[in-house]
């Protein structure tokens, strides 16, 4: 582990470890109940696949319901997870796909290599000031054209910490943005959002669910805004 590694990764890690047996007996794979959520990820597969032929990754992926269904779907497929009690399971569950350990702000990829990022309720759990480290790290990855779909819940820039679930002490940070924050933060690493689709809460939630789809400009395109 990196000494160096901010708060938000290690306090995330330590939660997703403490809760990983619980939350997968107990938290369901969402996108199973929500037929919106999934066509756009299978939208977010066919732009994939319609640019060439680099994987996809899926990242927090969690127990890798969403990885399985990208696999599904056609596009070559791995998952990520800072948490490696979250990865070990996801490997036992889908034992047919690829999982690793890794963090948002360091992938340890060579530039240009993934057609896809898959990025769903992560974000909600990266600080503001740190969403320009992150997508600056999406756009390295990316080869041109290549897509990432964000989902996270909509708020005002806020902030709240989960401190205990299923019984468990944790410290589990929740940061609630605005929809155009992340599009600013976007473009400004070089990825121009063209689908922004916003969901009313779930029947228990209070916030609208948000999904962005962003994309790296081929060769030519305007791509970084200037400042």
């Amino acid at each position: 582990m990196n000494a160096e590694e901010p708060d938000f990764l290690r306090t995330a890690r330590a939660s997703y470890d403490a809760m990983a047996p619980d939350y997968a007996a107990r938290v369901p794979d969402g996108l199973a109940t929500r037929p919106l959520d999934r066509a756009l990820v299978t939208a977010f597969a066919d732009l994939v696949r319609e640019n060439g032929p680099a994987p996809v990754a899926d990242l927090g992926c969690g127990l890798g319901h969403a990885t399985a269904r990208l696999d599904a779907l056609g596009v070559p497929v791995f998952g990520v997870d800072l948490s490696p009690r979250m990865v070990a399971l996801a490997r036992r569950t889908h034992p047919e796909l690829r999982f690793h350990v890794g963090t948002v702000t360091g992938l340890d990829l060579p530039p240009e290599t993934l057609g896809g990022i898959a990025a769903l309720d992560v974000v909600g759990h990266v600080p503001t000031e740190h969403l320009p480290a992150v997508f600056t790290e999406f756009q390295r990855i990316l080869v041109p054209g290549g897509q990432v779909l964000l989902g996270f819940r909509a708020g005002t820039d806020d902030h709240t910490r989960l401190t205990e679930r299923f019984g468990r002490d944790i410290e589990l940070d929740h940061y609630w943005h605005a929809p155009d924050t992340i599009t600013r933060r976007l473009a400004g690493a070089g990825l121009l959002v063209h689908a922004r689709t916003v969901l009313d809460p779930d029947e228990d939630g209070k916030r609208d669910r948000v999904y962005l789809l962003a994309r790296k400009p081929w060769a030519g395109q305007p791509g970084r805004p200037a400042a």
